[in-house]
C-alpha cells in the first residue's frame, strides 16, 4: 500500500490527584477547551472532552506519529501548568499519576460521546470509583486496586 492510513479512536481518563474537586463550574469549561487545545497540538483530534469535579474524559484520534504515553504525558504536563496560573485555589493542582486509555469501536464512538457529555448525570448515580472499575471489568483490564487510588 503506498500509504499509511490510521484512525484510531481512543477514550482517555484520569483523575486529580487523590481525586480533589478542583474541577469545578469556574474552570471546567476553560479546561475541556485547553485539553481539546492541547490534543489538536499533538494532531490527535480531539471528538469530546467533558468530566466532573475530579476527572476527566477525551475521546480523541489518536495520531499515528504519537505514542500513547507521550500523548497523556503532554496534556497531562501542559493542563496542569496551565491550572496554576489561573487562580489560587489552583496552585496546588496536579493529576494522578495514572491513566486509562481504550480503543473505542467507530460504531459506538457516539455512545462514548454521549457518555462524556453526560458525566454530571452518570455521577448523581456512580462515583469515579465505581466508573472506573466498570470500564476495567468492561476492557477485561486487569488491575491491582492497591495501586488504582493514589
Amino acid at each position: 500500500m503506498p500509504q499509511s492510513l490510521s484512525k484510531v479512536y481512543v477514550h482517555i481518563t484520569f483523575s486529580t490527584k487523590h481525586r480533589y474537586p478542583f474541577i469545578d463550574n469556574q474552570v471546567e469549561e476553560r479546561l475541556w477547551e485547553y485539553l481539546g487545545g492541547a490534543c489538536r497540538a499533538l494532531e490527535c483530534y480531539p471528538i469530546q472532552i467533558g468530566g466532573y469535579k475530579d476527572h476527566i474524559h477525551i475521546l480523541c484520534l489518536l495520531s499515528k506519529k504519537i505514542t500513547q504515553i507521550k500523548l497523556i504525558e503532554e496534556i497531562k504536563k501542559q493542563s496542569s501548568k496551565w491550572m496554576k496560573t489561573i487562580a489560587p485555589s489552583y496552585a496546588n493542582f496536579y493529576w494522578q499519576d495514572g491513566y486509562c486509555i481504550f480503543s473505542v469501536n467507530p460504531s459506538e464512538k457516539d455512545i462514548v460521546i454521549n457518555y462524556i457529555r453526560n458525566q454530571k448525570e452518570h455521577h448523581r448515580i456512580r462515583t469515579f470509583k465505581e466508573e472506573l472499575i466498570a470500564f476495567l471489568k468492561k476492557y477485561e483490564q486487569e488491575y491491582d486496586e492497591r495501586y488504582l487510588w493514589e
